[in-house]
């Protein structure tokens, strides 16, 4: 008998890891399902687009990596990718010289600090269609509010097309994305600060350390997940960076703000090559997989630090 139950134990446990194993598939079952019908799949037909020519009405047929041969010659579209980078370096600098300062101060509990982090986060919650179309009105310049506004108070001489050239546009759409994306990622910082062992904090004080010498020596170093996440976050989607200048600017003035998805979408949806413009989100991809890499390796956790 003691033989017979020494045997069929081992056997019961194999079942209820096996059950527990089945049970934890089926929990992340749902999860596969969507990220496989609206990735995956969606995915393999854009890689798939790309190697054919795809137009909107008629039979696509097979060319290989014509397209991809294409993009090379396309310098509208490596224009567009230099603006973007050059938007985007920009763009991630001016968040992140809001965002800090302000996680900084909503941190510790102070009076009314639930109405000030309400207050910062608010646009964040703003679609950018919606926002770009406040702001759209904002900066007309004869119905809107800051050129008038500016003119009425005697500012300036007479009112400003703050969308007329390219650099009075390019800063109006660099405000308009601190003011709806510092707010979010303020929030996530804020996580990352109080994170941080406030007794790490205290001795560094007791020890003589200064503001700057402790968020250098504690603060940044501490925040390396966070800060790689809020960066990846903030880099991504200034790099797929569409609705803004699509609704403000229509790509002006004299298309010297068009983006890299500005023009996939001119080429996919305007021209209707659906085919080239299928390649060419294929080589984005491939570009944001790679500067997302290389953030989370600039920002890697030094081994021994936990």
């Amino acid at each position: 008998m003691t033989a017979i139950t020494a045997t069929s134990a081992p056997a019961r446990s194999r079942t209820r890891t096996g059950l527990r194993q089945w049970v934890g598939l089926l929990y992340v079952l749902p999860a596969v399902a969507l990220v496989t019908v609206f990735f995956v799949i969606p995915l393999g037909m854009t890689a798939w687009m790309s190697l054919n020519n795809w137009p909107l009405m008629g039979e696509h047929s097979f060319i290989g990596l014509d397209n991809y041969v294409a993009i090379l010659r396309d310098t509208r579209f490596w224009n567009a990718l230099k603006f973007t980078f050059y938007y985007t370096v920009i763009v991630t600098i001016a968040i992140f010289a809001v965002a800090f300062p302000l996680a900084i101060f909503i941190e510790r509990p102070r009076p009314l600090t639930n109405l000030y982090r309400t207050a910062f986060f608010m646009p964040a919650v703003v679609g950018f269609a919606s926002a770009s179309l406040l702001w759209s009105w904002l900066l007309n310049v004869d119905s809107g509010l800051f050129s008038p506004a500016a003119y009425d108070l005697g500012l300036i001489a007479k009112k400003v097309n703050l969308l007329a050239t390219f650099q009075p546009a390019f800063w109006s759409i660099i405000a308009m994305v601190v003011w709806k994306v510092a707010g979010f990622t303020m929030i996530i910082l804020m996580t990352g600060l109080q994170s941080i062992p406030q007794d790490l904090q205290e001795a560094a004080v007791i020890d003589g350390a200064g503001p700057f010498a402790r968020f250098r020596a504690i603060t940044l170093p501490l925040m390396r997940r966070t800060l790689a996440l809020a960066l990846i976050l903030s880099v991504a989607g200034s790099i797929l960076a569409f609705d803004q200048f699509y609704i403000i600017l229509r790509g002006g003035p004299r298309n010297q703000t068009l983006t890299a998805v500005y023009w996939i979408f001119n080429q996919s949806f305007v021209s209707f090559k659906l085919g080239y413009g299928a390649a060419l989100s294929m080589v984005l991809l491939v570009i944001l997989v790679a500067l997302s890499l290389i953030q989370l390796w600039l920002l890697r956790k030094p081994e021994g630090l936990d």
